[in-house]
């Protein structure tokens, strides 16, 4: 298992700089039984310039916000302030690149009412991409993404997770690096933990916004795309015209953009360093990273 601590490292909760070891939780939280929480993930690197920046602080500071009021969990925290005692935690740490994760959570509540109060913390560890960096082999998941209409679908709440290890823990079960999940209607959705692409005659394609969590990454996918002039398109997609793609990847913080093999043992034809989907894979690194543009 990874070690996300020791005995130096320090967290951010509730306004105090703690040891991670130190900090604690309540065993009666409603977060802990209910999975009525909220969360982001967000990636610092260390620049061209040598410099810590975090990728688009803001924009997820404001979607933890949002989440959290999404689910009636009161918010009582400034934007500029989580960014600022964020980049403290990195600094305490000794950490540039590093994965950082907000998180929203109850107090002591047995019952469904709301809270008056809820906690914050912010953590960050060292952390290669969530799939790793080689292509990957992805599984058609058994498991479909919940129905918006009995989740708040476009929150990032813990409980939505449960879903997503499920899905993960299949893939992996049956000799793949990977889910996929459809929609409630059949359609392509997203990955557990990450958003999907595919490359078709020189167009890249990715589900529409609805049934999905619409990701920071996949936003950022769309603005490079726009920069490199590849058209992109947002449209319903079927499992069938996915698996006669050129290529495909997903996108997430976590997850960076890596791109896949095959899907459900049908490889993708063109070779995946000769896909526009590589060329934005390597816009992202080197936007992420504030390097100069790269030949692509």
């Amino acid at each position: 298992m990874a070690n996300y601590y020791d005995s130096n490292t320090v967290i951010f909760t509730n306004g105090k700089f703690v040891k991670a070891g130190e900090a604690r939780m309540d065993l009666y939280g409603q977060s802990l039984h209910y999975g009525y929480g909220v969360f982001e993930g967000i990636r610092s690197y260390k620049t061209a310039a040598g410099t810590t920046a975090i990728f688009k602080e803001k924009e997820h500071f404001e979607r933890l916000k949002q989440s959290a009021l999404a689910l009636n969990m009161p918010y009582a925290w400034d934007t500029d302030a989580l960014i600022e005692a964020t980049y403290e935690v990195l600094r305490l740490n000794n950490l540039q690149d590093a994965y950082i994760r907000p998180l929203v959570y109850a107090p002591a509540n047995m019952s469904f009412s709301r809270n008056a109060e809820s906690h914050i913390a912010i953590m960050a560890w060292e952390m290669g991409p969530f799939l790793g960096d080689k292509l990957l082999r992805v599984m058609t998941s058994s498991f479909q993404r919940p129905n918006p209409k009995g989740f708040h679908i476009t929150a990032k709440a813990t409980g939505h997770y449960v879903n997503s290890i499920l899905a993960s823990q299949e893939a992996k079960a049956n000799g793949f690096d990977e889910a996929l999940l459809m929609d409630m209607t059949g359609a392509v959705a997203e990955g557990p933990g990450a958003n999907v692409f595919y490359e078709k005659d020189g167009k890249l394609y990715t589900p529409s916004t609805g049934n999905i969590l619409p990701g920071i990454t996949r936003a950022t996918v769309l603005e490079i795309c726009a920069d490199l002039g590849i058209e992109a398109i947002e449209k319903k997609i079927t499992i069938e015209e996915l698996k006669k793609a050129d290529a495909a990847f997903f996108c997430g913080t976590a997850a960076e953009v890596i791109g896949w093999e095959s899907l459900d043992h049908i490889v993708f034809p063109v070779n995946w360093n000769h896909t526009l989907s590589r060329k934005v894979q390597k816009a992202y690194s080197a936007r992420v990273k504030q390097a100069d543009a790269i030949a692509v």
